[in-house]
């Protein structure tokens, strides 16, 4: 599958925003985006103002690079949420946020969402007591998600147990059992990222 292999940090600058892909590091006095907030390049870049197109391509990719997918995965989202009853675009945000692996890095178990699809691809994450290694699998509201045990020792998840993690009002974590529950469906607030979501409906719906 394909997957982007250049540094993060240039993502955040292409799109003038923190997408927080590299964990604590986004919040420490090294984010590159607080250095050099020009977007990524040699030669020093002419802003213009932005066309209509622009700024519903610009949306759309940050949102996509922020949950870590590619064109035809963040596509899918667009047009199951079309079909859905309800908002399109906060639907479609409901539906991101409720990938496993985006649900694990909500719970404090990986400090990003990249490392947190690496700890499900790596069968470390349980759901209702399975084991589920698809980072794409869509939690349901009452679902339990655990880490394996065999894997609860680890140094990275022994840290989690000691630490006080603040979760979206949608989740819950006991940190001690390392396990999660999701008690309702994410609502728009829920989503700190700062989106127009109405510019990415506009660009797919053309």
């Amino acid at each position: 599958m394909a997957k982007y292999v250049n540094a993060d940090c240039r993502l955040c600058r292409r799109e003038g925003t923190k997408l927080f892909l590299k964990g604590e590091r986004c919040t420490s006095k090294k984010c590159a985006i607080d250095k050099r907030t020009g977007a990524p390049g040699v030669h020093p870049v002419t802003r213009k103002k932005p066309s209509e197109y622009q700024l519903q391509l610009r949306e759309k990719q940050k949102v996509k690079r922020a949950y870590g997918l590619l064109e035809k995965q963040f596509r899918g989202y667009y047009e199951k949420a079309a079909k859905t009853r309800g908002k399109t675009g906060e639907v479609m945000l409901s539906l991101l946020e409720r990938r496993l692996d985006n649900v694990c890095y909500r719970l404090g178990l990986g400090a990003s969402r990249d490392q947190a699809r690496q700890i499900v691809n790596h069968t470390h994450i349980l759901v209702n007591g399975k084991r589920v290694n698809i980072p794409s699998y869509e939690v349901k509201v009452g679902d339990v998600i655990s880490v394996k045990e065999k894997s609860a020792n680890s140094p990275l998840f022994a840290s989690i147990k000691e630490s006080r993690v603040i979760v979206p009002k949608w989740l819950e974590f006991e940190p001690a059992k390392l396990t999660g529950k999701v008690v309702a469906l994410p609502a728009r607030e829920d989503i700190d990222l700062t989106i127009a979501e109405h510019l990415i409906i506009e660009l797919y719906s053309k």
